[in-house]
């Protein structure tokens, strides 16, 4: 996968509460990518939620948009130190589409249309922590900024929020994804920098 940035405009560092170490605030909604833009129609888009047991959970986009959508306002924080503050989402709880699903892992691998991975603990996708997010600034979701669905999860750096996401792989250990593969930490709290390994 080749990697691609478009529209990094940071302004220095203005303190901020809201910052977490080695930030810098920006206006814009910069563009990083591990490889080029998808192209997902929303008739052909699947979530599926893979167990150990070899169990799937699956969701149309008809199904998926029609469970109970949240207003998430919160801010995000990019790896390569940009943050944005004060985000507004629109998605679909991950506890909503864990509701019956019976697993006993700790670990998931998150999958992508275009082939993109990344682990996240199963503990940082529950209790309010993750959503299925479907709009950004009241819009459906841009193809750049992973439409028609990416993964949300704001409290770890945003290479976890998987963009054009498409299911989860419920995992015994913490394997490395894509990024993690490539040096970056295997669960990236923004509070604690951790970037890489």
């Amino acid at each position: 996968m080749s990697f691609i940035t478009r529209g990094f405009s940071g302004r220095s560092r203005e303190r901020d509460d809201r910052l977490p170490p080695g930030q810098t605030l920006v206006g814009d909604f910069p563009v990083l990518s591990a490889g080029p833009t998808p192209e997902v129609d929303t008739a052909e888009w699947e979530f599926t939620i893979r167990t150990e047991s070899g169990a799937q959970h699956s969701w149309s986009w008809d199904q998926l948009t029609a469970l109970p959508i949240e207003d998430v306002t919160t801010d995000i924080h990019c790896v390569t130190h940009w943050s944005k503050l004060g985000t507004g989402w629109r998605g679909v709880a991950l506890d909503t589409l864990f509701e019956d699903v019976d697993t006993d892992y700790a670990y998931t691998m998150a999958h992508s249309y275009g082939g993109y991975t990344t682990n996240v603990p199963l503990e940082d996708l529950l209790d309010g922590k993750a959503w299925i997010a479907i709009e950004f600034d009241g819009e459906p979701l841009d193809p750049e900024h992973g439409g028609p669905a990416r993964l949300l999860v704001p409290h770890l750096y945003f290479w976890k929020s998987a963009k054009w996401v498409r299911g989860l792989e419920m995992m015994e250990d913490d394997e490395p994804g894509f990024w993690e593969q490539n040096g970056y930490h295997l669960r990236g709290d923004p509070w604690k920098e951790e970037r890489y390994w």
